[in-house]
This record gives C-alpha cells, sequence and structure tokens, in this order.
C-alpha cells in the first residue's frame, strides 16, 4: 500500500516520511520530487517555460503513478510518499491511477496552525545565497497558504487529518503510524477501474433537463467532467452497458433503451488504447426524475447540467467535438460516425 503524507509547503512532510519508514515495517520512501528534477533536464525549456510548476505537467502525474507501481512490484511493503497535492483534479488523477493498478492509499494530512507554519517557512534552512532561498523557496511557500487553505475543504473530507504544531516529526510519525495500523487513516475511497490491456468498447449516456441543457459528472477517480457512462463489459451490448452504467452512478433507471447518436473511434495514444466511443440519447429528464438523482461517494464527486457553451470549458477537446457532434445528430435525427472526433462519409 502507500501512505500519502500531504500538505502544504513546509508544513514536515519529508522529515516525517523518513521517521515513518523507521517505525512501518518494510516500508520504503518514494519523494516524486524527484521525478520533477528528471522532467526539469529531460523536457524541452520550451515545454518547461508552459508551467509554472512541475505538477501541471502531465507526464509528471503519469510517472508518479507508473513508479509507485514499479516501485512496488520490485520492493512490496508500503511506500510512504510525502508530497503536497492541493488541486482535486490532481488527486484524483494520480490516486484514480493507483486504484485501478489495485494499490490502496491510506491519505494523511499534515495540518499545523497557519502561524505555526508560517514560522517554520521563516526557519527553513536550504542550500544557496539567503536572497536566492527567500525568492525560490520562502516566497513559494508563503505564496501557496491561500492555495492550501483553499483545499482544506476537500483535503478534510478525503484524508485523516494531524495537526502536528506541538509535535516533532517523530511523534507525528508516530501518530501516522497508529493511524494505519487501528485504520483510522482509511483506505481512499475510490473507484477502482481496471486499466485496460487492449482496445475498449465505452457507452456514454447523454441526459437532458426541461430546458435541454445536458447532465455531465465529475468523476473521483480521474481528471475532469464527464458524461455518464463506462466500459462495455464482455458480452454485454453497448446500450445495455450505458442503462447499467446510469443506474449504478446516478441511480436512474431508464425506461426504454437509448437511441443511439454516435460513435467515435478513439485512435490508440500512449499508454491508452483507443476504440470505439458510444453516445447514446437519454431523453429528456423530468424535473422529478432530476430531484431523484443521486452519487455514489467513491464514484462521482458530483453533476450537473449545462448548455453547449458550457461543456466547452469543462471537457477536454476531444470529448466535446464528440458531444458537439451528438448534439447535432439529435437535432438531425439521424447518428453520426466519427473517427477521433470528425465525421467520416
Amino acid at each position: 500500500m502507500i501512505v500519502w503524507i500531504n500538505g502544504t509547503f513546509s508544513a514536515g512532510k519529508t522529515s516525517t516520511a523518513r521517521e515513518l519508514t523507521g517505525i512501518l515495517p518494510d516500508s520504503t520512501l518514494f519523494d516524486p520530487e524527484f521525478i520533477g528534477d528528471a522532467l526539469r533536464v529531460l523536457l524541452p525549456a520550451k515545454r518547461l517555460a508552459e508551467v509554472s510548476d512541475y505538477q501541471d505537467l502531465p507526464s509528471w502525474r503519469r510517472l508518479v503513478v507508473d513508479t509507485a507501481a514499479a516501485m512496488l512490484a520490485e520492493l512490496g511493503g508500503v511506500l510512504v510518499v510525502p508530497m503536497t497535492l492541493l488541486r482535486q483534479e490532481y488527486r484524483d488523477e494520480i490516486f484514480g491511477g493507483l486504484a485501478a493498478r489495485r494499490i490502496p492509499v491510506r491519505h494523511v494530512v499534515l495540518a499545523p496552525a497557519e502561524t505555526i507554519l508560517r514560522e517554520w517557512i521563516a526557519a527553513r534552512q536550504e542550500p544557496g545565497e539567503p536572497a536566492e532561498v527567500d525568492l525560490r523557496v520562502r516566497q513559494w511557500a508563503y505564496d501557496h497558504i491561500p492555495v492550501y487553505r483553499q483545499a482544506l475543504g476537500w483535503l478534510t473530507g478525503d484524508a485523516h487529518v494531524i495537526d502536528n504544531g506541538v509535535l516533532t516529526p517523530r511523534q507525528t510519525a508516530e501518530r501516522i503510524a497508529e493511524a494505519v495500523r487501528s485504520d483510522t487513516a482509511k483506505v481512499c475511497d475510490i473507484v477502482q477501474t481496471p486499466e485496460p490491456t487492449r482496445e475498449t468498447v465505452a457507452a456514454g449516456v447523454l441526459l437532458f433537463d426541461e430546458q435541454d441543457r445536458v447532465l455531465l459528472v465529475d468523476p473521483t477517480y480521474k481528471a475532469g467532467w464527464e458524461f455518464p457512462g463506462g466500459v462495455v463489459e464482455a458480452g454485454e451490448a453497448p446500450a445495455s452497458a450505458g442503462v447499467r452504467e446510469v443506474a449504478e452512478e446516478l441511480g436512474l433507471v431508464l425506461e426504454r433503451a437509448p437511441g443511439l447518436l454516435v460513435v467515435d473511434w478513439e485512435p490508440p495514444q500512449p499508454p491508452g488504447y483507443g476504440g470505439l466511443r458510444l453516445l447514446f440519447d437519454g431523453g429528456r429528464l423530468s424535473a422529478e426524475a432530476t430531484a431523484g438523482l443521486r452519487l455514489p461517494g467513491p464514484e462521482l464527486r458530483a453533476w450537473r447540467f449545462v448548455t453547449e457553451a458550457e461543456a466547452a470549458d469543462m471537457l477536454p477537446r476531444h470529448r466535446y467535438e464528440r458531444l458537439r457532434r451528438a448534439l447535432r445528430a439529435r437535432e438531425r435525427g439521424r447518428p453520426a460516425y466519427l473517427e477521433a472526433g470528425v465525421p467520416v462519409g
């Protein structure tokens, strides 16, 4: 398993993690910051200039998951990971990727009082000229305190929180070890979607409200908004898969089989395998049906009816193109065949 020690910069994560590896049997320290250091060397300067933080690099997030999985496959035991994650969509992507590999994660947040945190930042010792350290390290940490405060809302609901303001790193590590042993720091409740090993067929269902806005859902296990639906299981009809997924995700039982709107061939983009992506028309929901929608905690965080214009800002480009073509097919009453989001024939 993984014990992920989160918290804002200078909250004591790394020193606590080192102590924890001396307490938890068969444990190893894995610091994803080294992956960021490697990418600073490997990636072109032009690409690095496009982001202000290496966490914004999709390659960093992917490599964190892949490296953690490789280390556990080789070493077994427990990985102790001291890493700040203040953007919920990045937590979703990384923890969802780990869940897909059947790796349980116990998420711990170190949360000292802000006055103590500021004292720690001011006293932090780093190599280099004092003026450079003030700018490079201390100011960075100070600037992220508001981001951390904003993230506390979802962090406290997602993780086991420890106020380590008056604790030494050793005492903090002992608290974490006890929380892991007693299951007080529980395994993250996140859906486990196995990673595909070949092309897949996925069925999504478009549902509309009385204003003809389309329903999007926010999965906990990956970044970004999505349509209700999922991967078609072996021997299952795609339309039936869409009906099943809608019932599982939203508690909504569709009274009829949904009509086909779009078939989109998604080309393989490593590490993904691509496959067929189908969108069906689930029809317009009444106000009563909308009021009865529910969310399963491990799988979805939220749902929302949006206009086509609003969806453009919420969906990845390829997914939005699929939606746009599906809406035009719905207007014409004729399904569309796409390849990589582009109509063919």
